[in-house]
């Protein structure tokens, strides 16, 4: 194959690829060419939860959201697409906090959304019940709700992004994976392939786990850690309807967060450290019996009536884990022609849109929506981490 020159190359084709790709076609990039060891799609967004929400403690990440949520709402419009859909399921998020230190933390994170012009609650035991009447409160837990909030479908996003970003002139090239760099020195000069070289001024990786790749092609560091999350489904006689909000419990060990999972299912996983694997794997993972034991004895505290529930499905995703849980956007020091978004920690597909475009405006020269100098690599050689109220994980 003869090798071909684009302005701009994505490496990787998941929901941030995708993304990144159709703002740069909508921002007015001309030759744009995507990569994906596989399919659009396939990738670890395909084992989301889809939650959406807009609480955080990182400012930055607050804003993110936000803007993000506004493209979920409205996606059809949002792409252009009349036939497209995000799959929102708008019912709200509750989030409930026990204890001095983490109480604290929730309320002053309640207070900055609210400055930030988010509409968000405070409810007590009461309120908490109204809304999501499977679970019991404590009078002496501070719960925050947050209305426009709830759920999506990552893959119906994945691909409504990738098929708007074809409509504009993108090229995506399915089952090709890049092999390595092409570089002049410190200047990036486009990817390597099996099916051949593809030249271009800027490549960014939008690579997930497979990020780790870069520290093979490149003299760089990539703090990045694959982990393994385990998820499950329970059944129970008290359903958990798609009306009822997402819920994150920050008062139980598993720090762990529910939403419906249709009919009287309900999903549920832990916000804490997975199973770190030794390298990029998207199989799926064992999830043990005690395992499920475990979570649902956490369960049952919260939600009584799914003491006896039935394990309806299990599976594992795969996240691409930093130290401080949240990404790093931007270049790297030293090397020229390369733009990253990798280490999402399973904040990436909330993100999408708005990450999508703050990356498109980066790397054609634009003002960002939203400073990337706190996402940039260098801050763990620093010193500098990015975590929030809760600490590394969780909430963030």
């Amino acid at each position: 194959m003869q090798p071909q020159s684009f302005d701009i190359i994505v490496i990787g084709a998941g929901v941030i690829g995708a993304s990144v790709a159709f703002h740069l076609a909508e921002l007015g990039a001309k030759s744009v060419l995507v990569l994906d060891r596989d399919q659009v799609g396939s990738g670890t967004g395909a084992q989301s939860s889809g939650i959406l929400r807009t609480h955080y403690s990182v400012p930055e990440n607050v804003r993110l959201a936000h803007q993000s949520w506004a493209a979920f709402a409205a996606y059809a419009d949002y792409v252009d697409d009349p036939e497209a859909s995000s799959g929102l399921v708008a019912c709200g998020y509750m989030i409930a906090a026990r204890g001095d230190e983490r109480v604290s933390a929730l309320k002053s994170s309640i207070a900055a959304q609210r400055q930030m012009g988010i509409t968000v609650e405070e409810v007590d035991a009461a309120g908490a019940h109204d809304r999501l009447p499977i679970a019991e409160f404590h009078e002496h837990e501070l719960i925050g709700y947050e209305p426009q909030a709830g759920y999506a479908d990552a893959y119906l996003v994945n691909t409504g992004f990738a098929r708007a970003a074809r409509r504009r002139g993108v090229k995506i090239l399915e089952g090709v994976a890049a092999t390595g760099l092409i570089s002049n020195g410190s200047q990036v000069r486009g990817v390597k392939t099996a099916q051949g070289d593809f030249h271009a001024d800027l490549v960014i990786s939008t690579q997930n786990m497979w990020a780790l790749e870069l520290a093979h092609w490149l003299p760089c560091q990539v703090p990045l850690v694959p982990e393994r999350h385990q998820v499950i489904a329970l059944q129970a006689e008290a359903a958990y309807t798609s009306q009822m909000p997402v819920f994150k419990d920050l008062a139980s060990e598993g720090m762990l967060y529910y939403r419906s999972y249709g009919g009287k299912q309900m999903l549920v996983s832990e916000g804490l450290v997975g199973e770190a694997l030794a390298a990029p794997d998207n199989t799926q993972g064992d999830v043990s019996l005690d395992k499920v034991v475990e979570i649902g004895a956490q369960v049952a505290l919260r939600f009584p009536a799914y003491a006896e529930a039935q394990l309806a499905s299990a599976w594992t995703g795969v996240y691409d884990v930093t130290p401080d849980w949240n990404p790093v956007l931007g270049s790297i020091p030293g090397v020229e022609g390369l733009l990253v978004a990798f280490g999402f920690s399973g904040h990436g597909f909330k993100l999408s849109p708005a990450v999508g475009k703050v990356m498109a405006q980066a790397a054609l020269g634009l003002p960002t929506d939203v400073c990337l100098a706190p996402y940039r690599i260098e801050r763990f050689s620093e010193g500098k981490l990015l975590v929030g109220l809760y600490g590394a994980g969780a909430v963030s």
